[in-house]
């Protein structure tokens, strides 16, 4: 039987998965930029650390943790090849509240469309365990815009907005665009980008 960790990992064994593209997410870059992606962070499900080490860079206490252990060492790798200051742990996103931590700003950076129904409240409820009263959550997700059936599951705008009906207040929902690595032809993927800020 296939555990939930190897599951991840065996998406990185063959070469870097369609998400993984080497670099942080331009929208993500964009925010650094911004300053916005400050003071204790957490990337949930941080993959190999892109966003993480980005946000170290720009002088945040920055964590990031996934499922894949196989993810998680290839992020500490680069941030000692980088000499970036960063945390990496493997846990799981649906249940934040065992890091014991508490973060000014969070972010999901392609995380937030592989649940199902059920696990999406699970992990909304997971991440409102961990944001400080006044911090922010930046999510990027897969958008109904994308055409084709590939990849992840779609979520519409009002998916998203029922998902953090209670106890957020959705600052701000975007179009937005991932960039990915080629498949079937293209190298970018619609997306939401969602500021969230727990009430």
């Amino acid at each position: 039987m296939t555990t939930p960790s190897q599951g991840w990992d065996s998406a990185y064994v063959a070469g870097p998965p369609t998400w993984d593209i080497g670099r942080p997410q331009p929208a993500f870059v964009r925010l650094a930029e911004a300053g916005l992606l400050s003071g204790q962070l957490l990337d949930a499900g941080c993959g190999t650390g892109e966003h993480v080490l980005l946000a170290a860079a720009h002088g945040a206490q920055a964590m990031g943790v996934d499922l894949s252990p196989l993810a998680i060492e290839k992020a500490r790798a680069k941030a000692a090849e980088r000499g970036l200051a960063a945390r990496f742990e493997v846990a799981d996103a649906l249940h934040l509240e065992r890091l014991g931590l508490a973060f000014d700003t969070v972010i999901d950076s392609g995380l937030f469309h592989v649940f199902d129904d059920t696990d999406r409240a699970s992990y909304v409820a997971s991440l409102a365990a961990v944001i400080r009263p006044g911090g922010t959550c930046y999510l990027m997700c897969f958008s109904d815009s994308q055409p084709g059936v590939w990849g992840p599951r779609r979520v519409r705008r009002d998916e998203l907005l029922s998902a953090f009906r209670d106890g957020w207040e959705v600052a701000s929902l975007t179009a937005d665009e991932f960039t990915i690595n080629p498949i079937q032809g293209t190298t970018a993927a619609q997306a939401w980008l969602a500021v969230l800020r727990p009430r």
